[in-house]
């Protein structure tokens, strides 16, 4: 569809996508087999199983239909598709509209995401949804919230008491019911969405995140005001948040096509003094060079 994406890279993560406010964003991290939003259905997230959706606005969801129809069309299993809770039942409803227009409606796993409550890919691998401060709309009685999501590695180690212990001794102590290991957690990559800032940053699993990819959708002075009234971040919050943050590397997203990237990092650089933060970077300084092959299909299931 023409739209030049980035690959962004620390460590073993690697980050895949595009994003520009009010047209489209989406972030794919194919060694994780999940992807944040849909944007317009990019082949980048057509290869990945799980997809978590921040919120409804269209520049971020329009290509939910055309995620499931091309995975049937390429006769990949049914993806799932993880949303706020209250746009569950629309977006099923979506599906069956897209089936009467297209013919075939296509398969789809739909489920809800509950702020707080862990999304299990793998054994050693969950997404934890937590809320974000960008109110979208009403949906009946009800405000819908966007959600951020975290990917978080699990890990067990054995506890410091049974260190030192030999195997009999620890499968002994097995055999009793004894839990001898405790869970580790390393958060690997926070994804906010559209936000303006909010306690979420306080979170702990969102503040020490290896990588945190956060909005920053205007820049100019002028547009603070605009800001506040989108629930977005401007360029200006940053003074505060970031003194909050213990994360590797900050990412920020959702800048509009009216500022262009080197106009950006002059603001960045104005608002946070010539020392800024090494931490920060945008995303879409990481656009790769045009002619590049696509990301082969991955080939995981979980």
């Amino acid at each position: 569809m023409g739209q030049p994406t980035a690959e962004f890279r620390h460590g073993d993560l690697r980050l895949l996508g595009f994003s520009a406010a009010g047209e489209e964003t989406y972030i794919v991290a194919p060694e994780l087999n999940l992807a944040f939003d849909v944007g317009r259905g990019q082949r980048e997230v057509l290869a990945v199983d799980h997809v978590f959706l921040t919120h409804g606005h269209m520049d971020h969801a329009a290509g939910i239909a055309y995620y499931f129809s091309q995975r049937m069309f390429i006769d990949n299993p049914p993806g799932h598709l993880y949303a706020p809770e209250l746009l569950v039942a629309p977006i099923q409803r979506l599906l069956r509209v897209w089936g009467e227009i297209d013919g075939h409606e296509p398969p789809a796993h739909i489920h809800p995401a509950v702020p707080g409550t862990d999304i299990t890919l793998r054994r050693d691998l969950v997404v934890r949804p937590f809320e974000v401060n960008h109110p979208c709309r009403r949906h009946r009685r009800d405000t819908v919230h966007a959600l951020g999501y975290a990917a978080i590695e699990v890990r067990r180690k054995l506890k410091d008491e049974h260190q030192g212990l030999t195997g009999p001794q620890i499968v002994e102590l097995k055999n009793q019911g004894m839990e001898i290991t405790r869970r580790i957690e390393i958060p690997l990559v926070a994804y906010c969405g559209d936000t303006a800032p909010g306690d979420f940053l306080d979170l702990e699993f969102v503040r020490r995140a290896k990588v945190l990819l956060l909005d920053c959708t205007f820049l100019e002075p002028e547009h603070r005001e605009r800001a506040r009234a989108g629930y977005h971040l401007h360029v200006s919050d940053l003074r505060e948040v970031l003194p909050r943050l213990n994360n590797e590397r900050i990412v920020l997203m959702h800048l509009s096509r009216r500022t262009a990237l080197t106009k950006a990092r002059d603001y960045l650089e104005r608002e946070l003094g010539p020392e800024v933060d090494e931490r920060l970077c945008f995303f879409m300084d990481f656009r790769r060079r045009s002619g590049r092959p696509a990301p082969r299909q991955s080939d995981s299931r979980a």
